[in-house]
């Protein structure tokens, strides 16, 4: 690992967001010189790198010699057609976004440019606004793509960081924290949002331990009662409670060696966290209903979405156990305290569930990723990475656009169930179907956990149960955190 107080420079890594030229580099393919013309003085004037070819053949050749952000793509060339020329210039700049430029656009061409790998398509002669709006997406996306290889390919390198996306100063700090604790033994507390990558925190101390051959047992705390949560991290004895039938090992036991992840530590009762402080005090244990004490060598990394010194204060968490975790805190930023890593995650996450449905390449439509961007995400990276799940199994083509986000982010969601429904729906029909939205967007945001989301409703479980029942929701798997 390369020292830490050796900046990590990711200035070589092309700029991403929105609207965004600089000196990205475009190849026009055309054989009117006039259009070449007025195109490179537009192109230009924006600020971009311009480079002009009047045929194919030419424009291959200058793609051997140069990487480009963009090409603009004639459609009747003389010699090979762009139809044609399209494959032959992916094959040799497989990421570089084509343009295909016509007066003579017929659907069948756009869906055949479309389905060769095309951008999109524009019709002659042009709105230049609008061209320069499509040339700005593309290269804002191509960038944002590069960036974040280069920066998986650094994190990787840097840190053995996999799963963790950011280039924002506040995350950039996190991970040389991550990296200079994770060779110590010592305890490690991850404060944050529900939603924030805690876990995933959690999993790069780890792999970046002495430890990382050795076991990561993770456990959330606050999922099951006192006396389950006991015989589950300690074990128990045969005879030990009733349905006690058999011997059985705890986290601790399958973690020695390890690491214990103990995920929402607040929500732990007072008997539980004085155990869980002579572990650490003493690295011992007892089984429930056992006499014989066991030693273990684990190392506890613990998360909160609570401020502890107030649930100390207030006499919910126990002080001595708060100091024993608090050695060493990492607070991760809520995801709009760090805005500049959205293009970043997003691109992460549309490559993730591309693969994981088995579909062609998709992207983000620059109004679907202004409406990300804008969005204050109260459910952080979880509610983005769910809502770019939604977008990718929605989607029937490459582009998903803004209305294939969730509602409650572009701000559509009671006007879109207004103006959708008949104009002879009864007014039960309308507000079952407005009651069934919210429940169906309060639940996303709340990565599908019920017992989440009826607390936010205020409303008892078994309320929002018979609500989901009666309106026929679906409840989708819970993603990893």
């Amino acid at each position: 690992m390369p020292e830490l107080d050796e900046p990590l420079n990711l200035s070589a890594a092309a700029p991403g967001g929105l609207g965004f030229a600089g000196s990205a580099s475009i190849l026009v393919i055309d054989d009117e010189a006039g259009i070449r013309e007025s195109l490179e003085v537009l192109l230009t004037l924006e600020g971009y790198a311009v480079k002009m070819a009047s045929d194919g053949e030419q424009g291959l050749r200058i793609l051997e010699l140069e990487n480009f952000d963009l090409v603009l793509l004639d459609l009747a060339l003389p010699g090979q057609s762009g139809l044609e020329l399209l494959p032959q210039i992916k094959e040799r700049q497989p990421e570089t976004p084509v343009i295909m430029i016509t007066a003579y656009g017929t659907v069948e061409n756009v869906v055949e440019a479309i389905r060769a790998g095309a951008e999109n398509f524009v019709q002659k002669p042009w709105d230049n606004e609008k061209l320069m709006a499509d040339i700005r997406s593309a290269v804002a996306r191509r960038r944002a793509e590069e960036e974040n290889l280069q920066l998986k390919r650094t994190l990787k390198q840097r840190y053995n960081f996999t799963n963790i996306v950011g280039k924002s100063d506040v995350m950039l700090r996190v991970f040389d924290l991550v990296a200079q604790v994770a060779p110590s033994r010592s305890t490690v507390l991850i404060q944050g949002e529900s939603g924030t990558g805690k876990e995933l925190i959690a999993k790069a101390i780890h792999a970046n331990s002495p430890r990382k051959d050795k076991p990561f047992v993770p456990i959330n705390t606050g999922a099951m009662p006192s006396e389950l949560l006991e015989s589950t991290l300690f074990g128990h004895v045969k005879g030990a409670f009733t349905s006690a039938v058999a011997s059985k090992k705890g986290l601790f036991e399958v973690a020695n060696g390890g690491t214990l992840f103990l995920d929402e530590i607040a929500t732990m009762g007072m008997d539980t966290q004085a155990k869980i402080l002579r572990v650490l005090q003493d690295r011992r244990f007892m089984q429930l209903g056992g006499i014989q004490e066991m030693q273990v060598d684990v190392r506890i990394i613990a998360a909160t979405n609570v401020d502890l010194r107030q649930a100390v204060r207030e006499g919910r968490f126990r002080e001595d156990l708060f100091y024993r975790l608090n050695v060493i805190t990492v607070d991760l930023p809520p995801l709009r305290a760090r805005r500049e890593d959205i293009p970043l995650l997003t691109q992460h996450f549309l490559e993730f569930y591309t693969k994981e449905n088995s579909l062609p390449e998709r992207k983000l439509s620059s109004d679907a990723m202004r409406a990300l961007i804008d969005y204050e995400w109260p459910g952080n990276v979880r509610e983005l990475e769910n809502s770019i799940e939604r977008g990718v199994v929605l989607s029937s083509g490459p582009i998903i656009g803004s209305d294939l986000l969730p509602g409650h982010i572009t701000g559509s969601s009671f006007q879109d169930a207004l103006l959708q429904h008949n104009p002879n729906a009864s007014l039960f029909d309308i507000i079952e179907d407005i009651e069934r939205r919210i429940i169906v967007e309060k639940l996303e945001r709340c990565n599908w956990n019920q017992t989440d989301a009826a607390e936010q409703f205020r409303i008892p479980l078994s309320t929002l149960n018979q609500k989901i029942k009666r309106l026929n929701i679906e409840i989708r798997k819970r993603n990893r955190e």
